[in-house]
């Protein structure tokens, strides 16, 4: 049995309160999820602001694999054809090959909200279906708040999806809008609208707001769905959507469902890290599969007994999901992912005996201190070639200052808070002083970074810092808390991210910003002087 996985971190995640992706995020997390073998990734409104408009003409000139891009809007408007509609065109012009629009189904939202007959919401489902088929798109109609409308008029709720199946939706996709409705509820509602629409594939879309999201999509597989809807770790609107990954993991070790595959499922803890680090918020310890606790066992019984009898205490097996069993007295050593993962970055480790385990003591200590290295590549790629020698500096820090003028108390916008920076360095014989602005520190050190240095490493110039996250850790000790930095930096060839942990901000940041103009000029081959 295959299940379509349809992944709406890009839309309904980032309605989480709290989120907000950048656009390079957002192309990030779509090429990390087509690798995974996610099958479609819904990427938001075409039109609706200028990072959407941006990503849909972004998005085409990747190179995917595997996933398909999604185009999400709404039925035609009432009393408006749908080749007239101007959503309806917004969404064609995306260029998306997949086209979700979501449409009443509960009468009283139709009557309420939309203000208009129920004949006319039907005419609104079928016409717009029926031309986004005629315009050649694959195309989900997402049945808004179905089984709320069902409860409340079952053969009008039928009617809509009937209209949709009929016009020609590729997928009929059950949204259970509000998160209330329980698993055996789910399961005899989705049953139904099987029964009543036998040739059409049933999609699902849940929310997690009385806690049975995953609990509810699974049902609905049993009673006959074979698409799935959630987000990455499950962030969405109040308390969130179904977590398409545990829903992943569930279909394929529980219920013998062909989702990814098993060589793809094992990537499903790093998956789950890197958009985690995109949004930077924090797995949390105790999720799922994905969590660091997941597979954590103390002292005592469990302790004993797991290395001679696992499956006592693991449901599943921790390297099936990518993650690792940890005993909190003593870690187990992760040496086979270590080494598959610095092959990636270039590096052989087979040809270091023994250099693995050093380095692995290495990364837990620096995580130990806030390190993280799941989105930080360009930083784990220079690490591994320090431990083994193979690394030579392409300059090296004498020392910097960094000045904030706030030159006039306007209350208008940061651009009046100039920042300078001057900068002493080193490449190769060579002493420079150089002295940069920007809006910001970061700016302001990078600016004068490559004044210094760029004369020496041309290739410097095709390199753009394109994204800036700071993460406060321990943030109950106040001033003195960990500051951990994420820069993500971009060339012709593709882009990287690369960290640094302090407790001063500008020092943490100051790290980050080498280690991504080294990684860059590593990876370009560039030699130092």
């Amino acid at each position: 049995m295959h299940v379509t996985t349809y992944d709406c971190t890009l839309r309904d995640g980032e309605q989480c309160e709290g989120i907000t992706l950048s656009l390079e995020d957002k192309l990030r997390i779509v090429e990390r999820l087509d690798a995974f073998g996610i099958d479609i990734v819904e990427g938001g409104f075409p039109a609706s602001n200028p990072k959407d408009i941006a990503f849909f003409e972004r998005v085409r000139t990747l190179p995917l694999r595997h996933a398909c891009i999604a185009a999400f809007g709404s039925t035609c408007k009432k009393g408006v054809a749908a080749r007239e509609d101007q959503g309806l065109a917004d969404l064609l012009g995306s260029g998306a090959p997949v086209v979700t629009i979501v449409g009443k189904t509960w009468d009283a939202q139709v009557t309420r909200a939309l203000q208009t007959s129920l004949e006319e919401n039907l005419r609104m489902i079928a016409d717009s279906v029926a031309y986004l088929k005629e315009q050649g798109r694959y195309v989900v109609f997402d049945a808004e708040h179905f089984f709320d409308g069902y409860k409340a008029n079952p053969a009008y709720a039928l009617a809509c999806v009937r209209a949709a199946a009929d016009a020609g939706a590729d997928s009929v996709d059950l949204c259970e809008t509000n998160g209330g409705v329980l698993p055996f509820e789910v399961e005899e509602i989705v049953a139904a609208a099987a029964a009543e629409l036998p040739s059409a594939q049933l999609g699902i879309h849940c929310h997690n707001d009385s806690g049975c999201a995953v609990a509810n999509t699974l049902a609905a597989v049993r009673a006959g769905v074979r698409q799935v809807q959630g987000t990455v770790n499950g962030i969405g609107e109040r308390v969130g959507n179904t977590d398409l990954l545990t829903v992943i993991a569930d279909l394929e070790l529980k219920m013998g469902a062909h989702c990814v595959g098993g060589d793809a499922l094992r990537e499903l803890t790093g998956v789950s890290q890197f958009v985690a680090e995109c949004c930077n918020v924090s797995v949390s310890a105790h999720h799922p599969y994905t969590g660091s606790s997941a597979f954590a066992h103390k002292g005592g019984l469990h302790a004993s007994a797991i290395a001679r009898f696992p499956e006592a205490y693991e449901h599943a097996r921790p390297e099936s999901v990518g993650n690792t069993a940890r005993m909190l007295v003593s870690e187990l050593a992760g040496k086979a992912s270590l080494t598959a993962k610095a092959a990636t970055l270039g590096v052989d480790l087979a040809a270091h005996p023994g250099k693995d385990q050093e380095i692995l003591d290495d990364i837990k200590a620096r995580e130990a201190r806030g390190y993280s290295y799941e989105t930080a590549d360009g930083s784990l790629g220079l690490l591994l070639q320090r431990h083994l020698g193979l690394h030579r500096p392409h300059f090296t820090l004498e020392s910097f200052r960094v000045i904030v003028d706030d030159r006039e108390d306007s209350g208008a916008l940061a651009k009046d808070a100039q920042s300078e920076a001057t900068i002493k360095v080193h490449v190769g014989s060579h002493r420079l002083v150089a002295t940069g602005e920007g809006v910001g520190p970061v700016g302001a050190l990078d600016s004068a970074l490559r004044l210094a240095i760029t004369p020496f490493y041309p290739t410097l110039s095709t390199m753009e810092l394109v994204d800036y996250k700071v993460r406060i850790l321990d943030e109950n000790i106040g001033t003195d808390a960990i500051t951990r930095v994420v820069i993500t930096t971009s060339d012709d060839e593709g882009t990287w991210g690369t960290v640094g942990v302090s407790e001063n901000i500008i020092e943490a940041s100051w790290n980050a910003l080498v280690d991504s103009i080294e990684y860059g000029l590593v990876r370009a081959g560039v030699v130092p002087l």
